[in-house]
């Protein structure tokens, strides 16, 4: 049978990857807790979306902005009077549920007529200090704060244009429906880029040779009216054909390349353009990335055209000048975001979970195939019989300090095998009492079963080549005949 979210969320609870919040009390809808391993990979997640698109390049800087901030802030950015959907309830099981727009919904169970109740605005109202109707918001994205900042970030990292912000942190959506476990939540986390470029240059991207070539599968505004599927196209064809623009298009492939490069299958992946009358009040142009999940192609990755609109606004509300001195054209302009990659750290787990999880038959356990860099646990490290627990504990006190390790002595060696490959654990370390007289261990590969034999003086250094990738386990089995 195919896998359903609601496997995905018993198999989340059971391995402690993610819990229902306060269940104890009988949930909170829309809430969610990571477990032991659940944080660990959330973790690693955040680190590789961080190291790619920040410390691995000189046109990007950081910043950690605040969950709160002035409430002129959303006002200035829109999100006071545009940021709603419509409620609709059923008269009959009480049933809500919400509408994009105001032309009627039918009730899913009662199939009849729902109630509109009109508009209701996402954002989590909260008061700031002792006094009552100070009222501010919990931010509903990460992105104003990073246009806040702009040019203090701009003058103090010494950025000229082109180049990015970007930051990693929670966000708040007071939805009215939340459903299908971690895709659509109250809280959840982001990690966004503002690309600045001159605002005449926002079709002149100088790496854009760098991934023109790259195909992927796209379905574009004209074929959804059409109601045909995704076809591929080249990045190219993205730009030339005016779908978008050369950095627009650099960012969009950057990041399919990402999930591609992080393990997920491509024929799970397409992008989507926006349908004119779903852009944003912000947006020229706006594509998803999406996943092929059991209950349809969601989106995981936004990536908004935003131009000046955010810029324009604050400076108009703050009264703060928000011009930036291009000293090539030797003209003030204020600066255009030709590309905001939104991505939703809870909706990218969710993805690498789904597109790992295998149940092996052949092996009687479900393996979760994680890429190394995601995978919670790193190696596990386990004694034949519980008389090698000293050599065992001796060499785990030693790998823990470079990986995260899990030791394990409980059952047979084959059922903690098992254990591991359900949690993702690339690699399993056995020592036997062999060990005692070589002076070698065991290394289990996850993903194919095949054992070599290694010194344990050279573990650590044969551990890490694998788990950076520079060493394939076929090489290691090579070498050690």
């Amino acid at each position: 049978m195919a896998l359903t979210i609601e496997d995905i969320s018993v198999f989340c609870k059971k391995k402690g990857f993610v819990y229902p919040n306060s269940e104890i009390y009988g949930g909170f809808a829309g809430f969610f807790d990571y477990g032991p391993l659940g944080v660990e990979m959330k973790n690693n997640v955040k680190k590789e979306f961080w190291r790619r698109f920040v410390t691995q390049r000189e046109d990007v800087v950081g910043i950690d902005g605040t969950i709160i901030t002035h409430p002129k802030v959303w006002k200035a950015s829109g999100h006071v009077d545009s940021f709603t959907d419509y409620i609709y309830r059923c008269n009959k099981c009480k049933t809500v549920i919400k509408g994009d727009d105001d032309k009627g919904m039918r009730c899913p169970k009662c199939d009849i007529d729902m109630n509109n109740e009109g508009k209701f605005n996402l954002m989590f109202e909260s008061n700031v200090g002792p006094v009552k109707g100070n009222t501010s918001y919990l931010r509903p994205e990460t992105a104003q704060v990073i246009f806040t900042n702009y040019r203090l970030v701009q003058e103090g990292a010494r950025q000229k244009l082109p180049f990015g912000i970007a930051q990693t942190g929670k966000a708040f959506r007071n939805e009215i429906s939340p459903r299908d476990f971690l895709f659509r939540s109250r809280e959840f986390e982001q990690f966004e880029i503002e690309f600045f470029v001159h605002p005449k240059k926002f079709n002149s991207c100088p790496f854009i040779k760098e991934v023109e070539t790259m195909k992927v599968n796209i379905i574009s505004a004209e074929n959804q009216e059409k109601g045909k599927e995704h076809i591929v196209m080249s990045i190219k064809d993205l730009f030339e054909k005016k779908v978008c623009g050369q950095w627009h298009a650099y960012w969009l492939a950057q990041y399919y390349k990402f999930f591609l490069d992080m393990g997920i299958d491509g024929e799970n992946l397409r992008l989507r353009e926006h349908l004119k009358d779903e852009l944003a009040h912000y947006a020229s142009a706006c594509f998803d990335i999406e996943y092929k999940f059991p209950f349809g192609w969601k989106e995981i990755h936004g990536n908004a055209d935003r131009g000046q609109f955010d810029l324009k606004q604050h400076m108009e509300f703050s009264g703060t000048n928000m011009e930036y001195f291009d000293e090539e054209s030797k003209e003030k302009v204020i600066p255009y975001v030709a590309s905001e990659p939104s991505q939703g750290i809870d909706r990218a787990f969710l993805a690498f979970i789904f597109d790992a999880y295998k149940d092996d038959k052949k092996r009687g356990n479900i393996v979760l195939r994680l890429d190394n860099r995601l995978a919670p646990v790193k190696v596990g490290v386990f004694p034949l019989v519980n008389k090698l627990n000293d050599k065992a504990k001796e060499i785990f006190d030693v790998l823990k300090k470079e990986f995260s390790c899990t030791y394990d002595k409980g059952g047979s060696v084959g059922r903690r095998y098992a254990r591991a490959d359900e949690i993702g654990v690339p690699y399993c370390v056995t020592v036997d009492f062999d060990s005692l007289k070589d002076g070698a261990c065991t290394i289990r590969d996850r993903d194919s079963t095949k054992q070599v034999r290694i010194k344990i003086d050279d573990l650590a250094n044969v551990l890490n080549g694998l788990l950076n990738g520079k060493v394939k386990f076929e090489d290691v089995l090579k070498l050690s005949k």
